[in-house]
Formats: structure tokens, C-alpha cells, sequence
């Protein structure tokens, strides 16, 4: 992607250590690992929300019936 834009980030210390040793190991620059790991956590997020939407016509069940459930049958 030839866009880019400047973003400042706040990482806590161990963070910023272990990405800087990640980039010297992997020849990968930080920013092209935190945009990896931003990616693939957008990714993540768009797969539980297809989830919910493929889900979304499901009838729903209440805790408390599946611990009942659970304890009837023996399982609890």
C-alpha cells in the first residue's frame, strides 16, 4: 500500500523492546509489524462480527438455562 500516514503511538516499554528485537531478528521495520498486527486484528474483529451476523437468527438461551440443563443431566 504507497498511502501512508504518521500516527504517534504510546507502547510500554517491554513492547517497544521486544518489537525493536522482532525488527532487528526479521530485518521487518516496527512499522511494518505493528501495521501486520493492526491488520490481523482488524481481521479478527471482521470475522467475529460475520459471526454474529451469520448467528444473529439463532434462537437464544439464557445462562442460567444451560447451567439448569447442565445440572439435570448430571453434567454439572
Amino acid at each position: 500500500m504507497s498511502l501512508k500516514n504518521r500516527a504517534t503511538i504510546y507502547l510500554e516499554a517491554p513492547l517497544h523492546r521486544a518489537l525493536r528485537l522482532k525488527s532487528a531478528e526479521t530485518e521487518a521495520s516496527i512499522s511494518d509489524l505493528v501495521n501486520a498486527a493492526v491488520r490481523l486484528s482488524l481481521a479478527e474483529d471482521a470475522e467475529d462480527l460475520a459471526a454474529f451476523r451469520d448467528r444473529a437468527g439463532e434462537p437464544r438461551v439464557s445462562f442460567e438455562s444451560v447451567v439448569r440443563d447442565l445440572k439435570k443431566r448430571g453434567k454439572l
